[in-house]
């Protein structure tokens, strides 16, 4: 664990609160809308360590809505939490591509597989590509230089990743 006591989808949870009190569902949606083009968050996790946090004293949970759900809030502890977070080395990248895992067993793979497998490769990373630049154009429009430079990081990925798959051994 880090020297501010949260792993980063803690720390994650926390930025998104900044926005405002939401519900590990709301907290989930954001999550997918802000986040998802470069870095991954499971409902699971949301509402593993929403509990958490709110032991720590770094949100609180407001009244029960409907449905029994509850809005997170932030608090001043959370608050400087977050910034040591954001202080702190991030460590080092960690890459965990399944695509590449299984190309790196191509050889024990039959041909038709492979051909598969870079077809359903291709589809996504195009699909995605053309998805996250809409982000960019979005959120440049809105103003949010930051979210479009961390978006821009998803579109270099995808690109990558087209340009390796069209490199890669057929078989």
């Amino acid at each position: 664990m880090a020297e501010s006591g949260v792993n980063p989808t803690a720390a994650a949870l926390l930025g998104l609160l900044h926005d405002g009190p939401m519900t590990g569902g709301q907290l989930m949606a954001a999550a997918e809308r802000r986040l998802a083009p470069y870095w991954s968050m499971t409902r699971s996790q949301v509402y593993r360590e929403l509990p958490v946090l709110a032991e720590k004293g770094l949100v609180r949970l407001g009244k029960p809505g409907p449905r029994m759900s509850q809005p997170y809030a932030l608090t001043a502890a959370g608050k400087r939490t977050f910034s040591r977070w954001l202080a702190e080395n991030p460590g080092k990248d960690t890459i965990r591509n399944p695509i590449a895992l299984r190309i790196a067993f191509g050889n024990l793979h039959s041909s038709s597989q492979l051909k598969n497998l870079y077809a359903t490769a291709n589809e996504y990373h195009t699909e995605a590509l053309a998805a996250v630049r809409e982000q960019v154009k979005n959120a440049k429009k809105e103003g949010d230089s930051y979210d479009a430079s961390a978006l821009e990081f998803a579109v270099a990925y995808h690109k990558a990743a087209l340009s390796w798959l069209k490199s890669s051994p057929v078989g």
